[in-house]
């Protein structure tokens, strides 16, 4: 086993990892940060009803928060002081399962070479979740406490102790499926994004691009998973040759015209106005 902040190398040897995380690794560490920031927003705007204003700053304030703990998440790593951070390259899957390669040797005796060989993208996204429970502790009661009057006060804090229950949930999951999660989040950002687009713009009875203007809300909800779209082609592309990639950019519009185009034709209401002449 090698002390935190090392790895072996080829021939066994710890060897302290000096390199610097790649595009790829980045991203995956902004899609492990953005997590906890939609399931704010989302729950925020789910338990907000018509306080939009009340919602509006509870949704800056979530922001506020999870970008001053991504900040001080990198201050606090090594190097400490600098928003940068030094790191071992993931190499493989078993990388970030190291506690399930320990020998045994004579099947006997079992050897506890439990390492973090992708140092730090494994430990530094639990700092990061930490630092966010701990600064919605600090602000955000206060803040709900002042300005979501308007509901009762068994609702005005529900966004808060939904936050309680997704944490521990977001912590197990990295603690599990964080090599999963590596090779796998640029699909599953795709993959989301298209459902919950597709699901929001149905239940909000979007059906032109009208429809789509009549709320700012709308819009904004559309934009942000356009980012969402983007963020997940660039994941995919890695941007590696940006002139075959940036040219995929232009698919991001793709799934909200296909629905706003097709709409019309899957109409309930029409299927079976139809079906029942037939």
């Amino acid at each position: 086993v090698c002390p935190r902040g090392q790895r072996t190398d080829d021939n066994k040897i710890c060897r302290e990892c000096v390199g610097s995380p790649d595009r790829y690794d980045w991203l995956y560490l902004g899609f492990m940060a953005m997590l906890p920031l939609v399931l704010h927003w989302f729950f925020i705007e789910w338990y907000s009803g018509k306080k939009s204003f009340s919602a509006l700053l509870q949704h800056i304030t979530a922001l506020l928060e999870c970008s001053v703990a991504a900040i001080v998440t990198l201050l606090v790593s090594d190097p400490v002081g600098a928003l940068h951070i030094r790191s071992c390259k993931v190499k493989k899957l078993s990388d970030w399962y190291t506690m399930l390669y320990n020998p045994s040797p004579d099947y006997i005796t079992t050897v506890h070479c439990t390492q973090e060989a992708v140092y730090p993208l494994y430990t530094i996204v639990f700092i990061y979740y930490a630092f966010c429970l701990v600064l919605m502790m600090l602000l955000r009661p206060l803040l709900v406490k002042k300005i979501a009057c308007g509901l009762g006060k068994s609702d005005r804090f529900k966004s808060i102790y939904a936050a309680l229950y997704f944490f521990p949930i977001l912590t197990v999951l990295q603690a599990v499926g964080g090599g999963l999660l590596y090779y796998a989040f640029p699909y599953i950002i795709l993959v989301v994004s298209l459902v919950t687009l597709a699901v929001y713009m149905s239940a909000s009875e979007v059906e032109s691009f009208k429809d789509l203007l009549v709320r700012k809300k709308r819009l904004v909800v559309l934009f942000s998973h356009w980012l969402l779209h983007a963020y997940g082609i660039i994941s995919i592309s890695k941007l590696d040759k940006l002139e075959q990639d940036l040219p995929l950019l232009a698919l991001v519009p793709a799934p909200a015209l296909f629905y706003l185009v097709t709409a019309k034709y899957t109409e309930p209401s029409r299927i079976l106005s139809e079906g029942g002449n037939g």
